[in-house]
């Protein structure tokens, strides 16, 4: 009879650690005397064993197998590469509206004088370089007014330079403020030919003769739903106020017009605020009780009510990429219907006051800026302009554009709010402002080339016939990197 087991499985057994019985139950002696490896080890040869392990390996046929070898150069390791700390909310947008105004390894350049009230407004300065004041770069820092596009980066300290429309708008906010009258105008024109900088001039102009100045850096941030809004209770027809940016704007108010709040005191009571303020106040006080979003537009309304009251400083009211608040925003109404930006409370606000519904007491100037790098088409605004344009040209025979018969895409209420205002076109520089400009960055160290009439005919060409981005780009282009 044949046995159950095979000879050669039961030869490849392993002893147990565990010593016998039978060995265990002798005395030591005894124990020691028997010869364990007779007793445990296979009286032939394990070749076979060997050999069945070879045959595994070689696809062999045999219920002997190996056990398994894991190779870990044969399998993908799973890590995750190490990316650094992730940025904080908001890090990204601080860093792309991150602004230098000032570079200690550019020169300081010799006789450059600082702005004065008086400078911008003397013909004889036009095609002049002049530095803006420390207190001044602190007031429009807090205002908002420079952009992330522009190259105050590079330059000892911010200036600009006078252009014949420079002078020619302080002169229009002058009179008007003289007058008691509120200059309501809109500056337009090519792409990069320094609309956002007249503006940031205006408000400097503003600044040095302790107006008041109240400025919307960019309108888009009004009407591209990025930030929160909430119907007005009460208001027929509805109305929606955002509360989070009116609470930003109150405290750049603040912190920009901190020397001439400093002197005026509240004229009127103001009983639906959380804070008692009484008659008298520093109108500081009224200020600085904007510390919560959800009374932010009871406070601006109150603010607003006091700065427009009589007897006080003439206001500037200043906002750039004007065509983002004539059109339908983004955002929606309970019904999911697309709410105008003129339903926009404090949209409405700027629009009411640039088509002369809500002109100032004690003068001042409404200005705004179209955008051509950043902007929605608007054709209502843009024929609009285009209107007014020819209408204050000189030239009588110029003829208006009219309306398309054909497009039904035009909105009226666009049209009422841009139905008087002025226009200022701006265009290229003269070849005299070029020279000066390209002087003064000569001397800052910037432009390593000679000051010629060849270099600035080249640069003036190569601009556009004087667009000052387009000559930026063409000599500043390696120093902005």
């Amino acid at each position: 009879m044949s046995a159950p087991n095979c000879l050669r499985c039961l030869l490849q057994l392993r002893p147990s650690v565990a010593v016998p019985r039978y060995v265990a139950s002798r005395s030591t002696a005894a124990a020691s005397a028997i010869p364990i490896a007779s007793a445990w080890t296979a009286p032939f040869s394990t070749t076979t064993a060997r050999d069945a392990k070879k045959k595994d390996k070689s696809g062999g046929g045999t219920h002997i197998r190996a056990g398994k070898k894991i190779k870990l150069g044969k399998f993908k390791k799973n890590t995750t590469a190490d990316r650094g700390k992730a940025p904080a909310p908001g890090e990204r947008k601080a860093y792309r509206k991150k602004i230098l105004l000032s570079n200690n390894n550019a020169l300081p350049v010799p006789g450059l004088a600082d702005l004065s009230a008086e400078d911008m407004l003397n013909p004889k300065n036009a095609a002049t370089v002049l530095s803006i004041p420390d207190a001044v770069v602190d007031q429009l820092r807090a205002s908002e007014a420079f952009k992330p596009t522009q190259c105050w980066g590079v330059f000892r300290k911010p200036s600009v330079l006078l252009r014949s429309e420079t002078i020619d708008l302080m002169t229009r906010m002058k009179g008007a403020a003289k007058q008691k009258q509120t200059l309501r105008l809109v500056v337009t024109g090519d792409r990069i030919t320094g609309k956002s900088m007249l503006l940031l001039q205006a408000m400097t102009h503003a600044f040095l003769n302790d107006w008041i100045v109240v400025n919307i850096p960019e309108g888009q941030e009004l009407t591209t739903a990025c930030t929160e809004y909430a119907a007005i209770p009460g208001s027929d027809p509805v109305r929606y106020m955002q509360q989070n940016y009116v609470l930003k704007l109150i405290q750049a108010i603040r912190k920009a017009n901190e020397k001439v709040f400093s002197k005026l005191s509240t004229v009127h009571s103001h009983p639906e605020l959380p804070q008692h303020i009484p008659v008298g106040s520093p109108l500081m006080q009224l200020a600085n009780s904007a510390k919560e979003a959800d009374n932010a537009w009871m406070i601006f309304q109150a603010l607003w009510q006091e700065l427009t009251a009589r007897g006080r400083p003439p206001l500037l009211f200043a906002l750039d990429g004007l065509a983002h608040v004539m059109k339908v925003s983004d955002y929606r109404s309970p019904a999911f219907e697309l709410i105008h930006s003129h339903d926009l409370a404090l949209v409405r606000l700027f629009v009411e006051s640039l088509s002369g519904a809500g002109a100032f007491p004690n003068g001042g100037a409404i200005l705004a800026a179209t955008s051509r790098g950043n902007s929605p088409r608007t054709p209502t605004m843009e024929l609009a302009l285009a209107q007014r344009e020819a209408e204050q040209a000189k030239d009588a025979a110029a003829d208006v554009p009219q309306p398309d018969p054909f497009f039904r895409g035009y909105d009226e209420r666009v049209q009422a709010a841009l139905r008087t205002v002025q226009v200022l076109k701006l265009s290229g520089i003269t070849k005299l402002e070029a020279r000066v400009l390209m002087e003064y960055w000569a001397a800052s160290g910037i432009l390593r080339t000679t000051v010629d009439e060849t270099a600035v005919s080249e640069k003036w060409t190569l601009g556009g016939n004087g667009v000052v981005g387009e000559m930026e780009r063409a000599a500043l282009l390696t120093m902005r990197l």
